[in-house]
């Protein structure tokens, strides 16, 4: 079956539709420029459940199950889900714990650095300036034979794996357990209705695999291959994110958005952290 979200076309729409739906969150409750960051959730996600004690960033956010759902359910239906690794583990660690830590210092993943751009907030300009070089980094030691070698076939009970986890994580959300911890103020407080996050994540997921949306590929592949497949939805996705803010009133004089460096929600303004995070 032809996959019409692997045309240009298709992951223009793509972008288009997960832009809309990121920015609907913020308007149905999630963080001001934080309808969808990966990064943040997972802070959020590891504060509820006792790993991290930051009173304020604790939350589980049904976005993050939604996003593993419709990408899980998204490869079966299509008879691409198999189950692989074991391709160096340790530093496949070490760097995601790294992508971890420089998004958090920057405060967004590279889908908040764009939604962040679109609601106003220019400390997103010094990180895209960071991505950049680090993707010409990348592509330096790509280029002089750099490979993490060959994922190989394991069983099928370690690919269930992660979504096993997250139904565990979606029942803590709808149940409420006493273990699990919830902010009472600050970005953790603040969430969209569940089961609306919960369905756009699954859009989500199930959009972005279909298309092999990313974030930091489409910067990659312009100076590695000169392809502008992926990058084209991501420009997609941060047109219709920043027509949608204005199209909702969040930059109406009264508004919480507005063009500039200070005093943006949820952000600093350290333009050499956010460029090095």
């Amino acid at each position: 079956m032809r996959n019409i979200f692997a045309s240009r076309t298709g992951i223009i729409i793509v972008g288009v539709a997960i832009g809309i739906l990121a920015t609907l969150l913020q308007k149905l409750g999630n963080p001001p420029n934080m309808g969808i960051c990966v990064a943040c959730f997972l802070r959020d996600i590891a504060g509820a459940i006792g790993l991290q004690r930051a009173e304020v960033v604790q939350c589980l956010r049904p976005e993050i199950m939604g996003f593993v759902f419709g990408a899980f359910i998204s490869a079966l239906a299509f008879g691409e889900w198999r189950s692989e690794g074991g391709s160096s583990p340790i530093i496949r660690f070490v760097l995601g714990a790294f992508v971890m830590i420089g998004a958090l210092v920057f405060l967004g993943c590279p889908v908040r650095m764009m939604l962040r751009l679109a609601g106003g907030d220019l400390n997103a300009l010094p990180a895209i300036g960071g991505i950049v070089v680090g993707v010409l980094i990348g592509i330096f030691f790509l280029k002089r034979g750099y490979n993490l070698g060959p994922a190989t076939r394991m069983h099928p009970t370690v690919g269930a794996i992660m979504p096993l986890v997250m139904v565990a994580l979606l029942l803590f959300a709808i149940f409420k357990p006493a273990f699990i911890f919830a902010s009472e103020s600050g970005p953790g407080a603040m969430f969209a209705p569940l089961g609306i996050s919960l369905g756009i994540g699954v859009a989500v997921g199930f959009l972005a695999q279909r298309s092999r949306m990313c974030f930091v590929g489409g910067w990659r592949d312009i100076f590695l291959v000169k392809e502008v497949y992926l990058f084209s939805g991501i420009a997609a996705f941060f047109i219709a994110a920043l027509v949608t803010n204005y199209a909702t009133g969040n930059f109406a004089a009264d508004g919480l958005y507005h063009w500039g460096f200070a005093e943006q929600p949820v952000a600093h303004n350290d333009h050499l952290w956010n460029f090095l995070s």
